[in-house]
């Protein structure tokens, strides 16, 4: 589940980058999140996969 977040958050970020729309930094905010979900995975020692 939370691969697919991060799969999803990161997706939905480069197509801001592409597109140059940000929605107010929108996206920079589900980078963030997403990163912190690998994190806590990497930390969790859980395989990302």
């Amino acid at each position: 589940m939370l691969e697919a977040l991060v799969i999803v958050l990161l997706a939905l970020w480069l197509l801001g980058v592409a597109t140059s729309y940000t929605m107010g930094g929108l996206i920079h905010v589900l980078v963030v999140i997403a990163l912190v979900v690998l994190i806590y995975r990497l930390v969790r020692g859980r395989p990302v996969r």
